[in-house]
């Protein structure tokens, strides 16, 4: 039913050794793995976890074109055809051909899907030349970072933030760059399709079991004090 899993490490304390144990657990299905990266360590995070067998990486709060080139450069190999600074790592990723760093393991690294966070007021400011960078292959609309960075903290529906959202989509599109729309529930997809998005995220596991919890406390609740 799903194509990748992703870790939201942004949000979640973990250690390297949880980031090898995600992607054993991964490949026991047909499926991969992305994981969203914080600002500060994104470029030490994701090469650990690129060398754990993560193919996919979200980099949170880019504002600026060099900040967005520095998150492609971390992944890329540094060859002069990648123009990257992800250099020769004997992990996960390597351990079948030895040392790492030759053919297979720059085209790996190539084939890394770099995912960026339209999130702030200054890359959506930016964006026509960040999307215009060699290597950025998806996107993703950041309603609540947005929202806050205008000063309306907690606007993600307001019409001005609904607007710039749907300006994201659409220059995405325009530059050949996948956006993918995070969703809560299936209704909420049709208003992305139509825009012409064909990739989404669907609900975190915390918030699954909070609306479990919720729905089935209130109901049993209800049921008790009914009977």
């Amino acid at each position: 039913m799903f194509d990748y899993v992703e870790f939201v490490a942004e949000y979640t304390p973990y250690t390297l050794h949880d980031l090898d144990n995600v992607c054993r657990a991964v490949e026991l299905f047909d499926m991969s793995a992305m994981i969203k990266v914080d600002q500060e360590t994104r470029s030490f995070v994701a090469q650990r976890a690129i060398g754990s067998g993560f193919q996919s990486v979200l980099f949170a709060d880019s504002r600026t074109v060099e900040e967005a080139r520095s998150c492609i450069r971390a992944v890329r190999a540094e060859t002069p055809e990648d123009g990257g600074v992800h250099g020769v790592a004997t992990r996960r990723m390597t351990y079948m051909d030895g040392y790492g760093g030759n053919p297979a393991y720059v085209q790996a690294l190539r084939d890394v899907v770099v995912v960026l966070m339209i999130e702030k007021k200054g890359a959506v400011e930016n964006l026509d030349e960040i999307l215009s960078l060699d290597g950025v292959d998806m996107i993703q609309w950041g309603p609540a970072d947005y929202s806050m960075s205008i000063g309306k903290p907690g606007g993600m529906g307001d019409p001005e933030v609904k607007a710039v959202e749907r300006r994201v989509i659409e220059a995405a599109l325009k530059k050949g760059v996948q956006p993918r729309a995070e969703i809560n529930d299936i209704e909420a997809a049709k208003y992305y399709l139509d825009l012409g998005v064909r990739h989404f995220c669907i609900g975190t596991d915390l918030m699954i079991l909070h609306d479990w919890f919720r729905q089935k406390g209130e109901g049993l609740r209800k049921v008790i004090s009914e009977a």
